[in-house]
């Protein structure tokens, strides 16, 4: 699916498909984090099950004021006690799956608003 920015100076998802995604036409295809001040980093971690408390401090240190979690193929919440780091420093958390927090980044994101988008990219299984 192609996705158009109403911000052409904002970073946003371009398009995504199964494993990956694309953030200003760059294809990617491993979990990120992007954000509307220009952050972006892999995010170490390769799916939902390999996800840590440590994962959240990371984006809690960012600093933004929202963070837009995409949980993979399919909505999977984290453990509360994860998401500590982030309501310590009164940064919001939306959880959804990947393809939806894509769009939900980039309407914030257009908005001029700072938010981080975490994007769990799982790969498909084999024969898929």
């Amino acid at each position: 699916m192609k996705l158009q920015p109403d911000r052409p100076d904002v970073q946003t998802v371009t398009a995504h498909g199964p494993g990956w995604l694309a953030v200003n036409n760059e294809k990617i295809h491993s979990s990120v984090v992007i954000g509307s001040n220009g952050e972006r980093f892999a995010w170490d971690c390769a799916d939902f099950s390999s996800l840590e408390a440590r994962h959240f401090a990371q984006l809690a240190e960012l600093g933004a004021e929202m963070v837009i979690f995409g949980s993979g193929s399919r909505i999977r919440f984290p453990q509360p006690v994860w998401l500590q780091p982030l309501m310590a420093r009164r940064i919001g958390l939306e959880t959804m799956d990947t393809a939806a927090a894509c769009r939900t980044y980039n309407i914030l994101a257009g908005e001029g608003r700072h938010v981080l988008a975490a994007l769990l990219i799982e790969q498909p299984a084999a024969g898929k």
